[in-house]
């Protein structure tokens, strides 16, 4: 819980933005109707109220759902303020360096600038701060509607030395289900029916499947419990799994939280891999399947995956697949000590749900904290394919980068 010396700066500095970007706004509409004037006013501080209202009440909304929405608004008009700004700002720094100049020049007797009569904003860049901010905000809004538009994505992926019967061999990867953050029970229902209809091999999943709490999924087990494969369902855990991100009554409740998930992956028949391997048979070969707990090197995110203890008893000959939820892990340790792990599917940036995406150009924020965010990725003979998460988190929406079914087929 923050103190509430820095709520009050905080909401200060937010009323001091509101203000600043409100002159520059009767600046630029200075020359319109009373009735466009009068809109622009009231949409304007209605905004504003909105977002430090969501700051403000915050801690005491109940239900989770409408505390996503109205956080999310309220985030979302915070940063398209900041965005605009910007604008603003690079305006005046010009205003300021244009009067500068003219002082300079009045003082020494030379014609440089009228600067009786002040120097006019740019129109341009202020429209321009307007309309690009104004889309970003829109965007955001636009995207609460894409939060289930399931999007499957095939992908073929060739690995060495593997055996004749596993050509073609279906998987189905999906990750970051986040089940504390759904609610449209007919709208999840289609992504596992798409799911299921790709006829998969196998089906892998890697972690998050709550935000905190093993509750979290009491509504979600039948829905889920339809994930079916010939060759089985596996998962591992998430860094959302454990239960660290929420204040526990006890370290036993905080335990227990976690005994009773992994329960919940033993009733929906799913094989959790905890730190260990199992092997997929199919006629006369096999390969090697890994999973091991959270492993991450950014942040503070915890270190719980244990390579060595998940690699006993694992021959060199075998093809092995590893299922580890934070992608930095392959740069930090597959890649450098686990050279025989040749394909890792992880999951955890979840595209950070905000970016732009077509057949030539990728981008998101997340890229500027993992190198490896989306997609797939390769070194040398090691590769790694990152889910962009079949659920959500925080923001209640997508933008750009939607919820990921991955149909990967070994070849």
């Amino acid at each position: 819980m923050r103190s509430p010396l820095f709520i009050f700066i905080l909401i200060t500095v937010l009323i001091l933005i509101d203000f600043y970007i409100y002159a520059v706004l009767k600046t630029l509409f200075q020359s319109a109707s009373i009735g466009t004037k009068s809109f622009v006013s009231i949409l304007y501080w209605a905004l504003c109220i909105l977002s430090i209202g969501s700051f403000i009440l915050f801690p005491f909304i109940v239900n989770p759902y409408f505390k996503q929405y109205i956080f999310s608004i309220g985030i979302g008009w915070v940063l398209t303020q900041i965005f605009m700004v910007l604008f603003f700002l690079v305006d005046d720094v010009r205003r300021g360096a244009f009067w500068t100049m003219g002082q300079v020049a009045s003082a020494t007797g030379a014609k440089f600038l009228n600067t009786e009569k002040g120097i006019p904003r740019s129109t341009f860049l202020t429209w321009l701060g307007v309309g690009l901010s104004s889309t970003l905000f829109l965007s955001l809004l636009y995207g609460f509607g894409n939060k289930y538009k399931y999007r499957l994505v095939k992908k073929k992926i060739a690995l060495n030395g593997l055996p004749n019967s596993f050509k073609g061999f279906k998987i189905i990867h999906i990750s970051d289900i986040h089940s504390g953050s759904l609610k449209d029970q007919a709208a999840v229902l289609k992504g596992i029916e798409l799911i299921q209809k790709q006829n998969a091999d196998l089906i892998l999943f890697t972690g998050d499947l709550v935000n905190d709490r093993a509750t979290e999924m009491q509504d979600w087990m039948t829905t889920f419990g339809q994930l079916k494969a010939p060759h089985g369902v596996f998962s591992t855990l998430g860094n959302h799994d454990y239960g660290d991100y929420v204040k526990w009554d006890s370290l036993e409740a905080k335990k227990q939280n976690l005994e009773d998930l992994k329960k919940v992956h033993h009733e929906l028949g799913w094989q959790l891999l905890m730190n260990e391997n199992a092997i997929i048979n199919k006629e006369q070969d096999s390969i090697r399947l890994v999973g091991i707990e959270n492993w991450g090197a950014k942040a503070r995110f915890p270190k719980y995956g244990k390579m060595d203890q998940a690699m006993q008893g694992i021959t060199q000959k075998e093809v092995v697949i590893l299922l580890s939820h934070d992608p930095s892990h392959w740069e930090a340790e597959v890649i450098p000590k686990y050279q025989q792990v040749q394909l890792m599917l992880s999951g955890h940036t979840h595209g950070m749900q905000f970016g732009l995406e077509n057949p030539y150009f990728k981008w998101s924020p997340v890229q500027w904290v993992y190198k490896q965010w989306a997609g797939h990725y390769k070194v040398q003979e090691q590769q790694l394919y990152v889910n962009r998460g079949f659920g959500f988190l925080g923001y209640p929406g997508r933008v750009g980068i939607l919820p990921e079914i991955t149909l990967i087929e070994l070849v």
